[in-house]
Formats: C-alpha cells, sequence, structure tokens
C-alpha cells in the first residue's frame, strides 16, 4: 500500500474517531436565559388567545342554555293550546260525522217567514265562519309549536357540539400549560411566581362611585395567580379578572376580552378614567385601568395579577363600562 493511501486512510479514521468522542452538548446547547424568555412570552400569548377562546365559547353555551330555557318554556303554553284547539277542532269532526255535515238545505226548507229565512242565513254563515277560524287557530298553534321545537332543537345540537369543542379545548390548554411552565422551571427555577401582596401595589386611589368600586377590587386581587377560565376570588385570567371588577360594582361583563370590546363604549386615550377597560392587539388581553398610566391585569399562565404600565404591548383600544 501506498504512503499517500496509508496517509488518506489515517486522516479519515482520525476524523471519524473525532466525530464520534465530540461532545454532544454543541448539538444540544441549552436555550439561554433570554432565549427561555423569548419562548416564554411567545407561548404566554398564544395560550392567552386559546383562553379567551376557550372562555367566548363557554359564553356562548351560556347563552344556549338560556335561549333553550325560554325556548321550552314557551312550548308548554303552546303544546297546552294546541291541544285545546286539537280537541276543539275534533268536536266539529264528531258533530259533523253525527248531523251528516252541516244541515244547509233542511235549515233554509225549514217553514219560517222570510225574516226567519234571513235569519238562518246569518247563523249559517257566522256558524261556518267560527269553525274556519278554529280550524284555522289550530294550525297556527301547531305551526308554531313546530317552530318552536325545531329552534330548540338546534340549539342543542349547538350546545352539544359546543361542549365538545370545549371539552378538546381543554385538553389542548392543559397541554400548553404542561410545556409553559416547563420552559418557566429552566428559566426562572419555578413554574410559577411566588405569591404577592396587594401592598406591594399601594394603595388604591380615592374614587367615587362603581369605577371606585371596581378599582378597589383589582387592587385587592394583585398578588393572585393567574389561572386560566378563572374569574376569582383566589386567582383570575385577564377577562375574568376585569368581569371580577365590576361585577363587584354591580354591572354585568361577558367572559372574555373581546366580547367585553362589544360591550363597553369606546373611548379616547385622552379620556380615560380609572376603571376603563384597556384592550390590546387582537382582542386577545384586557385589563383595567387605575389612573396614572397604570393598569391592573392577570398577565399570563405561571404570573400574578400586578399594577404595571398601561402600554405593555400594543393597545387596541379603551373601553367604558356602561
Amino acid at each position: 500500500m501506498s504512503s499517500l493511501r496509508i496517509l488518506l486512510r489515517s486522516l479519515a479514521v482520525a476524523a471519524l474517531s473525532a466525530a464520534l468522542i465530540a461532545p454532544a452538548s454543541v448539538a444540544r446547547a441549552e436555550p439561554t436565559p433570554a432565549e427561555l424568555t423569548k419562548q416564554i412570552e411567545k407561548s404566554s400569548t398564544e395560550l392567552e388567545r386559546i383562553v379567551e377562546s376557550y372562555n367566548k365559547l363557554k359564553e356562548e353555551i351560556k347563552a344556549n342554555k338560556a335561549t333553550a330555557a325560554a325556548l321550552q318554556a314557551r312550548i308548554g303554553p303552546l303544546q297546552a293550546q294546541a291541544e285545546r284547539s286539537r280537541a276543539d277542532v275534533g268536536v266539529l269532526a264528531v258533530t259533523a260525522y253525527k248531523t251528516g255535515g252541516l244541515p244547509t238545505a233542511q235549515a233554509l226548507l225549514e217553514q219560517g217567514g222570510s225574516n226567519s229565512l234571513v235569519d238562518r242565513l246569518g247563523t249559517l254563515d257566522q256558524l261556518t265562519r267560527q269553525r274556519q277560524a278554529t280550524i284555522a287557530s289550530f294550525t297556527t298553534d301547531q305551526r308554531k309549536l313546530i317552530d318552536e321545537k325545531t329552534r330548540l332543537d338546534a340549539t342543542l345540537a349547538r350546545e352539544a357540539a359546543q361542549a365538545k369543542q370545549l371539552a378538546a379545548g381543554k385538553k389542548k390548554i392543559e397541554a400548553d400549560l404542561a410545556r409553559l411552565y416547563e420552559l418557566r422551571r429552566q428559566a426562572y427555577g419555578r413554574a410559577t411566581e411566588a405569591p404577592g401582596t396587594a401592598s406591594s401595589a399601594g394603595s388604591p386611589p380615592a374614587i367615587s362611585g362603581s369605577a371606585g368600586v371596581a378599582v378597589r377590587y383589582a387592587y385587592g386581587a394583585i398578588g393572585k395567580p393567574y389561572v386560566w377560565g378563572a374569574d376569582g376570588p383566589d386567582g383570575y385570567d385577564c377577562s375574568g379578572l376585569t368581569l371580577a371588577s365590576w361585577r363587584a360594582a354591580g354591572k354585568s361583563l361577558p367572559h372574555n376580552a373581546a366580547m367585553q370590546w362589544d360591550a363597553t363604549a369606546r373611548i379616547s386615550r385622552s379620556s380615560l378614567q380609572p376603571g376603563d377597560l384597556v384592550f390590546y392587539e387582537g382582542l386577545g388581553h384586557v385589563s383595567l385601568y387605575v389612573g396614572s398610566g397604570q393598569v391592573i391585569d392577570a398577565p399570563s399562565a405561571g404570573r400574578n395579577v400586578s399594577k404595571r404600565d398601561m402600554d405593555i404591548m400594543t393597545i387596541a383600544g379603551y373601553g367604558r363600562v356602561r
């Protein structure tokens, strides 16, 4: 074997050996804290959108349940009315069968003067109209009943389909949460922030009226954990916190940021007052304005309710609870 061939073979063996014994850690470098934080922020944003979609579905199911209950309440009386109408028509049918139909000729040929004949004609006309009205009433009642039952069946079917979506959404959220918590453990050494205290944010501003009640409630929630799908008192997601704050003030809001956008009046940034809602890009997040450019919100899974600058992300707009 030539010296050149021996040299080439030696180099190839050396290269292969180096590749085999090279540290695997180079290929599997652990992400830096900055990279982990970026992944956490991205995962948190995506998860919050999914949570808000889940909340919206729950609100729609709630509305469908209310619709179904209202339809069911209407169906009862309609069914009773239809049964009464059916009985009236049945009486007419039995009478017609027994008498061989309306004895028009007999009624007209009976003895009596012209006045009597006119009276009998009027009576026959009246009886005919009454029978037609009875039959028409029965038909109308039956149609109403069928329409209401059809609407109820469609509502119940929609509700059942949404319940399946809800179950699938819950599984996805739980899987996403597990991944997010693992990222947080890698980055911060624990899956969730340590419990906080409301006193760390200072005292709530002195605000009167229902807005003051909402703001004070939000201050009292500071330090409590983000809990997806929750509206207190032990944890909140973003729209759950704004809902609970205004619920304490006697106002009702849906448990979904986009639906809260629809339920509030649009205002400008310069018109902001404590108690107003601040909505963020995509309507996937909402916070409660507490004055001086600050908001209180439930940020994301693994974090606690906190007071922070309202420009935490791109703002979509502002809403005032009506």
